[in-house]
């Protein structure tokens, strides 16, 4: 029984350092994938997030010109403006 677990101890003592050494080429491959992954999901949240910003732009545009015709509107009908 002491036999068996010398020559446990051995192997692991054998194969930890091959392990260890493997370890961190796949902990770095993930840590990689990881980061590559992060990056494409952080480009797409920003060209949404541009995209969203333009169109929140652009309706403010919109509504300021919609102001400003209907002020026009107004002032042709002969309407005074009560808000101001």
């Amino acid at each position: 029984m002491a036999d068996i677990k010398q020559e446990l101890k051995s192997e692991d003592g054998d194969n930890y350092p091959m392990g260890n050494n493997a370890d961190p080429k796949n902990m770095q491959e993930l840590t990689q994938f990881v980061q590559t992954l992060l990056q494409g999901m952080q480009d797409k949240f920003q060209s949404m997030s541009d995209q969203i910003i333009g169109r929140i732009d652009e309706m403010g545009n919109r509504i300021d010109d919609l102001e400003k015709n209907i002020a026009d509107l107004m002032t042709q009908a002969g309407v005074e403006n009560a808000d101001k």
